[in-house]
């Protein structure tokens, strides 16, 4: 069995919520999943405030710098807390996780945080029997090619901002 890449990337929403489909129905095999999230800080999202209830088998760690706005606000801060980001997914690939989310590395990649090589040399480490999930707007040509599953998630109709919808988080 190799390795199987799944590629979210597109201007609409859902790049995170489908990879966290995956690792839910992961967890409900009883799969190890982790999850790393590049430029996200905010600890109050689902996704992070469930760690606590499904450890050992779902780990999820932030690599994004707290208050950052904007990706024209970048500086050499966020390049190493997204090196630092890389690193952990390395440690971490040594365990062999079944999941493995890297949350916003495209857009990590796009702005230069992390390199293309730096990402396809951790990619190449990642065990056969983990399932790699990368996220994030501007997907390098150079990644679509690589993985198995690109999907581009395009807006059709989303809800006004004066008019939020409970719940979803665009």
């Amino acid at each position: 069995m190799r390795v199987v890449v799944v590629l979210f990337t597109g201007t609409g929403p859902g790049k995170t919520t489908a990879a966290l489909g995956i690792a839910l129905r992961a967890l409900g095999h009883r799969k190890r999943v982790v999850i790393v999230q590049f430029i996200k800080w905010w600890k109050q999202t689902g996704e992070y405030r469930i760690a606590k209830h499904l450890r050992p088998q779902y780990t999820i760690r932030q690599f994004g710098r707290k208050g950052w706005i904007g990706l024209r606000n970048l500086t050499e801060a966020d390049r190493q807390l997204a090196l630092k980001g890389l690193r952990f997914a390395e440690r971490v690939l040594e365990k062999n996780p079944d999941v493995l989310v890297l949350d916003e590395i495209n857009l990590a990649v796009h702005c230069g945080l992390i390199k293309p090589a730096e990402l396809t040399r951790l990619l190449k480490r990642v065990p056969r029997s983990t399932v790699v999930v990368l996220t994030g707007r501007h997907a390098p040509k150079a990644l679509m090619r690589l993985a198995d599953v690109v999907v581009e998630m395009v807006p059709r109709k989303l809800p006004r901002e004066s008019k939020p919808v409970e719940g979803l988080n665009f």
